[in-house]
């Protein structure tokens, strides 16, 4: 497709290792993308949870080498931060809308339009994968393959609502204060993780004083307007890949949904001693599941690749066995892995 009318784009080099930055311009305003690898190769694009973007929700999964090797040798990766979470990003106006989940998902198929993308492999984290998910069934043909994190799927709980409710009133009044960032915290890592703090934690704790709380309340606000997407789940056309941290506070909703799918075009992986963030706090449990889901592409790490990384993906071409708990949870039990297709 070409570009959507009206859009505009700034290339920065802020990024190391190649990635370059644009701002582009949507209907819904203005998005961060940061590309890394060959535009010429199949797409992935990533989009991260709540006050996160790519450095910080997807850094320890890429800088895994053998992940890396098997998602950069395939795909041009392009990182889709939520309005307002780039680094360096300014406050975001009061006269511009708060948007919903529905905006910004048509806001991703924007993103598609301007870098002439059609079909594209789909990777997001908890409220990122609920972008994501609601992406792929209002643009069906535009979507190859959905790999989910402790994806969110229903509408927010009384209780889930009345947090983040707290939590905006926080950010609003207050900024990101220490007992927002404590609420995140609990919300990307297991307790594992956060007692005594890890030098994980610790970075991600330094990296959320770089958002702009009225940013993070946007999103925020977006996402605990979310609806049910039940309903939905008939219209997915691709195979989908769900993680879910054990220790997650969403674990129910990764499992209802994993319930809720087809079987046949569905796995689910429960990453154990891990929270929300399995891409960052256990990124290595997720190579063998995606290694096998990648492999009905056509598509391998740069050692057994048998074809060219640059022909277009066919979903068509997988397998059921090839999300089987026989084919993938011998490998995963080293790594303290379950993988169920039933719950």
């Amino acid at each position: 497709m070409g570009e959507s009318s009206g859009s505009v784009s700034i290339d920065i080099e802020r990024i190391s290792l190649g990635g370059k930055e644009h701002i582009v311009q949507t209907s819904f305003g203005l998005v961060s993308v940061v590309i890394y690898g060959d535009q010429d190769k199949p797409a992935l694009i990533t989009y991260p949870d709540i006050a996160l973007n790519h450095m910080s929700c997807f850094q320890v999964l890429f800088f895994c080498p053998e992940v890396s090797s098997l998602l950069l040798h395939n795909f041009c990766i392009y990182h889709i931060s939520p309005p307002g979470h780039e680094l360096g990003a300014a406050p975001i106006s009061s006269d511009v809308p708060v948007p919903s989940v529905d905006d910004l998902a048509d806001q991703v198929s924007d993103v598609l339009n301007f870098f002439g993308l059609h079909a594209v492999m789909c990777l997001g984290v908890t409220g990122g994968a609920y972008v994501l998910t609601l992406f792929a069934m209002k643009f069906r043909e535009r979507v190859l393959g959905l790999i989910l994190v402790s994806p969110l799927c229903k509408a927010p709980s009384w209780t889930e609502w009345l947090y983040n409710k707290v939590m905006a009133n926080l950010l609003y009044f207050y900024g990101m204060c220490g007992l927002v960032k404590e609420c995140l915290l609990q919300r990307y890592f297991s307790k594992d993780a956060r007692i005594p703090e890890s030098n994980l934690v610790k970075a991600c704790r330094s990296l959320l004083d770089e958002r702009q709380s009225i940013n993070v309340w946007r999103f925020l606000q977006a996402v605990n307007g979310r609806h049910d997407l039940t309903e939905g789940f008939k219209k997915l056309r691709c195979r989908t890949l769900i993680f879910v941290g054990e220790s997650s506070p969403f674990h129910s909703e990764a499992l209802y949904m994993a319930t809720n799918l087809d079987r046949r075009y569905s796995a689910l992986v429960e990453v154990q001693s891990c929270g929300s963030l399995v891409t960052e706090e256990q990124a290595d449990a997720m190579l063998v599941p995606m290694e096998f889901f990648l492999m009905g592409y056509g598509l391998y790490r740069p050692a057994r690749l048998s074809g060219s990384p640059r022909s277009p993906l066919s979903p068509s071409c997988i397998s059921p066995e090839l999300l089987s708990p026989e084919s993938m949870g011998l490998k995963l039990k080293p790594i303290k892995t379950r993988v169920s297709l039933q719950v």
